[in-house]
């Protein structure tokens, strides 16, 4: 009798949570208590007000596993959404931080022009959106995502391996 060895897969899960103590360690320890390897860990907060985080998580293993990581980090309460950016379609990755904006016209321009003043790189870009790579001091990034605000943003991530799906859709 033959065992049948699943091919592992990198995935990248994006893992919106409230942003309260002890979350990071839950979703660590649902991950060590399981066997599961956790290639690269970030965390940042997306909201103005502090209340909610990202965590993106990058992982190996087969198809059956990734589906009862997602399914498991989907039970625990503090968790909003899980997305995994490998199975949704083509997406982005970086270091530091990815800023996705999304606007017309004039409002498409001046995220152009701000972005230059920066040096924020668009690293994707449709009719409707693009997504900037940019790096620097936190209070510089803090500073582009804060005017970015005010012209469509729809996105952050941050530090680490972060990654966005393509396109004027949030994950």
């Amino acid at each position: 009798m033959r065992i049948a060895h699943a091919e592992a897969e990198r995935h990248v899960l994006a893992v919106t949570v409230d942003n309260e103590a002890g979350i990071l360690a839950k979703i660590a320890g649902l991950f060590t208590a399981r066997g599961y390897n956790i290639d690269s860990l970030t965390v940042a907060d997306i909201s103005e007000n502090h209340a909610v985080s990202r965590i993106t998580i990058v992982t190996n293993g087969p198809p059956r596993v990734i589906d009862q990581i997602r399914a498991q980090l989907e039970r625990l309460i503090p968790v909003h959404k899980v997305v995994d950016l490998t199975e949704e379609g083509p997406h982005v990755e970086r270091e530091l931080a990815l800023v996705k904006v999304v606007g017309t016209g004039e409002k498409r321009v001046e995220a152009l022009r701000l972005a230059d003043i920066f040096r924020a790189k668009p690293v994707d870009t449709t009719t409707q959106s693009f997504i900037f790579e940019i790096t620097g001091a936190p209070e510089k990034i803090d500073s582009f995502v804060h005017l970015m605000r005010e012209l469509g943003l729809v996105e952050v991530g941050r530090t680490g391996i972060v990654g966005m799906m393509r396109g004027a859709e949030g994950a």
